[in-house]
């Protein structure tokens, strides 16, 4: 989801959904009502998006909009409209742009003891393989490409569930797609009892029936395996390795306390990255590594604290912040504003619109901030990215990056470096169901706006399966340690 805070933008793949007006899934809407609602959609989508047509041509969009219409021609639930929706929505690749996954829905499935697909996959070069087991099939599977599903080439299946996702390229999908198999495979399937999974690997291809399980047999399943590597990007960890090499995994960008009254509080997030650097100045460590691996993101105002300790200049997250106004955009940013507030973000941006015509794209000015007065850590340090390296992480490794702050380690981010991205909402009038769109264009510092993520500057491939001695962080010190 893509919420504006305290600083500035948060952009964390996750699947919450954004019910609005709580309307309930099962109310079905006459044919009419659906057509009113798309073409409301469409209509609103136009003037708010800060760029819709950037990766589909407008005449593919109407294209699909004229077919989509036609076909809504009986009743349908707001569960049905919404998924619907979602398709056309992720038609413009745009990550931002979208109508979240329906996971109350899910949820209430799986706490009702539903049964979903068991097995975690990766992509690499590509294709799937199998990553994590927690099914019950008689054969390991771990390791091997899946070729089909139920009968039906891999293909066909990624671009059918493919088409529910907001995903910029197809390397940002199948990120996604690695996290949210089972819930999609649920929203095509619904309950099912087992699945055909055909399989490849050095000793042959072969079909295995695999059970769907509960909740609970694939935890007791998973907790079960040994060996298997479990990133806690939740954790604050510092800790000194060999060789001077600190190692710092500084958790999301937030207040992640879970007895926190503000969660954009700092100071126990400073008190650690304080202590943290002051340690390794004691320790006389020649380097560090920057663990993002996995990180939702947060806030700058957080993560800014800890990039001071090592910048050499005045930085900020981008080079281009442009926001087109439009009345959704205004019209969200007014639900934040407090009485006599003129200092927040939501004030600034009230103040821009004020001063703009709708439909104008304005620049939106984003603060220099300065390296840390007095004592800054003088080593090499070195961030660790992957794929699952998300919002505010992404940002700060490009600027890291950019400005020659960090050396980047690791594998490229899906998320955008460069987005379209601040997203806001408007609610559809009938359905109650929530559109996010982006209102900005984010261009990193270096001013490339490519639609990719954060390349590393040295390559460590992650492996399909992760061993517990983190073959990736082993590889990442000794990087650091100059071995």
């Amino acid at each position: 989801m893509c919420v504006w805070i305290r600083g500035f933008v948060v952009a964390i793949f996750t699947l919450v959904a954004l019910t609005g007006a709580g309307v309930a899934e099962d109310k079905r809407f006459a044919p009419p009502d659906v057509r009113a609602e798309f073409q409301d959609l469409y209509a609103r989508l136009k003037a708010s998006h800060f760029n819709l047509f950037v990766r589909r041509p407008q005449g593919e969009y109407d294209t699909l909009y004229r077919q989509m219409l036609a076909s809504f021609d009986r009743p349908m639930t707001a569960f049905e409209v919404r998924v619907q929706f979602q398709k056309f929505m992720a038609f413009g690749r745009i990550a931002h742009s979208r109508i979240d996954f329906p996971s109350e829905v899910f949820g209430a499935y799986r706490d009702g003891g539903g049964k979903i697909f068991p097995l975690g996959i990766r992509f690499a070069r590509g294709r799937p393989f199998v990553a994590k087991d927690a099914g019950g099939a008689r054969v390991a599977l771990e390791g091997r490409e899946i070729v089909a599903l139920n009968g039906t080439p891999i293909d066909p299946w990624i671009e059918r569930l493919a088409a529910n996702v907001s995903a910029d390229n197809p390397y940002m999908m199948q990120a996604l797609l690695e996290n949210r198999l089972p819930a999609l495979l649920w929203l095509e399937f619904g309950a099912t009892d087992q699945f055909t999974l055909r399989s490849r690997a050095a000793d042959g291809t072969f079909d295995t029936v695999v059970p769907a399980r509960t909740r609970e047999e694939i935890r007791a399943a998973s907790a079960q395996k040994a060996g298997m590597l479990a990133l806690d990007w939740d954790a604050r960890v510092f800790k000194m390795m060999a060789n001077g090499v600190g190692y710092m995994r500084p958790g999301p960008f937030y207040n992640n306390d879970p007895n926190a009254t503000d969660i954009w509080d700092v100071a126990a997030f400073r008190a650690f990255i304080d202590g943290s650097f002051e340690t390794l100045m004691k320790q006389r460590a020649r380097s560090l590594v920057i663990d993002l691996r996995d990180n939702p993101g947060g806030d700058n105002s957080f993560s800014d604290i800890m990039v001071q300790w090592f910048a050499t200049k005045p930085f900020r997250f981008t080079s281009r912040f442009e926001i087109k106004v439009s009345e959704a955009a205004i019209a969200a940013n007014a639900k934040r504003l407090t009485p006599n507030d003129t200092d927040s973000i939501s004030a600034k941006f009230a103040a821009a619109y004020a001063k703009a015509k709708i439909g104008d794209v304005i620049p939106f000015d984003i603060p220099m901030v300065g390296p840390r007065a007095g004592a800054r850590f003088g080593g090499r340090v070195f961030i660790l990215i992957n794929r699952h390296s998300y919002s505010n992480t992404v940002m700060v490794a490009a600027l890291a990056q950019d400005y020659r702050f960090a050396t980047i380690v690791g594998e490229e981010t899906s998320d955008l470096a460069s987005t379209y991205g601040a997203m806001e909402q408007f609610t559809l009038p009938r359905t109650g169901i929530e559109v996010g769109f982006p209102k900005a264009h984010i261009v990193r510092p270096s001013g490339d706006t490519a639609a990719r993520g954060v390349v590393p500057d040295i390559a460590i491939e992650t492996p399909i399966i992760e061993g517990a001695d983190d073959p990736v962080l082993r590889q990442a010190v000794e990087t650091a340690s100059g071995r």
